[in-house]
């Protein structure tokens, strides 16, 4: 059965760039700028890149970047993986894609300037949008790994091109930089007119979440898996209509639950809350959108109804405006 409905946009709202470099590219821009990759070939490179059992938590997890970020040299390797991201998203069937990079952990590998990376990365969106048709908007990650002051450089940034994005998101070390780190930051962000999604809730507790809403204005939570724990936050998250970008694969693999089942996705779609379902890092997952609907959310328990929901939960929490919500969901380019 097709858990997808052929008459609504199909959507993915998390998506990490910078996750979702194919392993040929990899291959290809290793070979080119003379690297050591550990393998070279496509199956021999996998596991050096793609998560292939679970691992203790969220910083292994992204310990698997370093390949797929490391043959970064150029900026316009980055442009290249910008553009193949977008029609990579339109190849698996999205109407619209919002891809979130951190042009800071982009640019660390080989010291090229973010302010570089950023502009790659919007060129090479921009082309890869006139080339397919495909309807994408960026997110610019702060990445609260390596602290506020580099948060501050980062998000310097990403304003330099502020018209081509249009949210901010707060992703890295949640347990050792909490939000009221950044404040300031998402204050500038949101002072750009940039709308605020927060990634809370997958390595520490509700109260990571209750921060990222009252204090950064989070429209949207990256994981949110926490707020199951606690009863009024799922009330509060529902009467305000605050998103959750729920990433059932990534969850599993980063032991942040121990498996599909134990997701409180289903619980969060019972409560009426704005969950949706998404990718993350699908070249590190090793997954696509139609493996999230058509697998991993059976898995979670989820029904047809629920996963019909999520999907339209996707358009009514989108960084789009109502014009650009209506249109996309009478166009729909691939849905039809």
């Amino acid at each position: 059965m097709n858990m997808i409905d052929p008459n609504f946009p199909l959507i993915d709202l998390h998506r990490h760039l910078d996750g979702s470099i194919r392993l040929d590219t990899i291959l290809d821009l290793g070979r080119e700028n003379n690297l050591e990759l550990p393998a070279w070939d496509i199956e021999g490179l996998r596991p050096y890149v793609q998560v292939t059992e679970p691992q203790p938590g969220v910083m292994a997890f992204i310990s698997k970047f370093e390949w797929m970020i490391g043959v970064l040299v150029r900026y316009e390797d980055c442009m290249r993986v910008a553009y193949e991201n977008v029609v990579d998203a339109q190849n698996e069937g999205l109407d619209y894609v919002e891809l979130r990079f951190s042009p800071w952990f982009m640019s660390e590998p080989h010291e090229l300037q973010p302010d570089g990376v950023v502009e790659a990365i919007v060129e090479g969106v921009n082309q890869a949008k006139l080339d397919t048709g495909m309807k994408v908007n960026l997110l610019g990650v702060i990445s609260r790994t390596y602290g506020p002051d580099t948060a501050l450089e980062e998000l310097g940034a990403i304003l330099n091109y502020r018209d081509h994005i249009v949210g901010i998101d707060l992703a890295g070390d949640e347990a050792n930089f909490p939000g009221e780190l950044f404040v300031d930051h998402i204050r500038t962000a949101r002072d750009a007119g940039w709308h605020v999604t927060v990634h809370a809730g997958e390595s520490s507790g509700p109260e990571s979440i209750w921060q990222a809403i009252q204090e950064l204005g989070a429209e949207r939570i990256g994981h949110a898996v926490q707020a199951i724990r606690d009863d009024k936050l799922m009330g509060f998250m529902e009467e305000k209509r605050i998103g959750i970008e729920a990433n059932l694969t990534s969850n599993v693999q980063t032991s942040t639950v121990p498996d599909y089942a134990s997701h409180p996705l289903r619980q969060f779609l019972e409560a009426g809350i704005l969950a949706t379902i998404n990718t993350d890092d699908p070249g590190i997952s090793g997954i696509n959108i139609a493996y999230e609907y058509e697998y991993a959310a059976p898995a979670a328990g989820l029904n047809l109804d629920m996963i019909h929901q999520a999907q339209r939960n996707a358009l009514e929490v989108a960084f789009l405006s109502p014009a650009e919500k209506a249109e996309l969901h009478e166009n729909r380019p691939q849905g039809t």
